[in-house]
């Protein structure tokens, strides 16, 4: 079973529709059990970091997420998701986050526009993620919206960047978890591809 965490934080049931989209049946559930049995775990999210560590924290979920990265059960982290999993954020200071991965989030500086919003072109960074066939097949843009952006301290976790006056982590991986600043299930065929790629790869994706 595919689990997609339903922390309320989130457009969970498109990111549920896109992989059904792609033949993969996942279920939405805020049920500990449920989420550690998972054969794949997504964790999606949108909104503020401080609020979503809150309700993590308020449903025992932050400790579940932690055990089943432990346990390397393939693991798809998506924009807010992403930033996370990351020791903070300066859109909450104070506020950690799970600390899965070292690094923390800050807000685009001028010149760029607050949020980002829209396609942009996403390269790899380190071979060997599931992001390599979708850009092989010259699927590279992906649609992002948002104001924060990762800076990560181990930069072999960052496999995928994009350029928005300036580089910026568009995707990270380390063991089983992958996870991508950009929305896959908003992202047309690209996201499509990304999808299908890290279905169809083993834990190290």
């Amino acid at each position: 079973m595919i689990a997609i965490v339903d922390y309320g934080a989130g457009n969970v049931r498109s990111v549920q529709k896109a992989l059904a989209f792609v033949g993969a049946a996942a279920q939405l559930t805020a049920d500990a059990d449920e989420i550690r049995a998972a054969s794949r775990v997504v964790f999606p999210g949108q909104g503020h970091f401080g609020q979503a560590m809150a309700r993590l924290h308020s449903t025992g979920l932050d400790a579940v997420l932690k055990e089943v990265v432990a346990a390397q059960t393939p693991f798809l982290g998506i924009c807010l998701g992403l930033q996370l999993l990351f020791d903070g954020s300066d859109e909450a200071p104070g506020v950690p986050g799970l600390g899965l991965l070292r690094g923390r989030c800050v807000r685009f500086e001028a010149p760029r526009k607050v949020p980002q919003i829209g396609w942009n072109a996403v390269r790899a960074t380190q071979p060997g993620s599931c992001l390599d066939p979708v850009l092989a097949a010259e699927h590279q843009h992906f649609y992002f919206v948002h104001s924060y952006h990762v800076q990560a301290t181990n930069l072999e976790h960052v496999v995928g960047v994009a350029d928005y006056a300036g580089d910026f982590t568009a995707a990270v991986r380390h063991g089983s978890l992958f996870a991508a600043q950009f929305h896959p299930e908003k992202s047309g065929q690209a996201g499509l591809a990304l999808l299908r790629s890290w279905l169809q790869g083993d834990a190290s994706c």
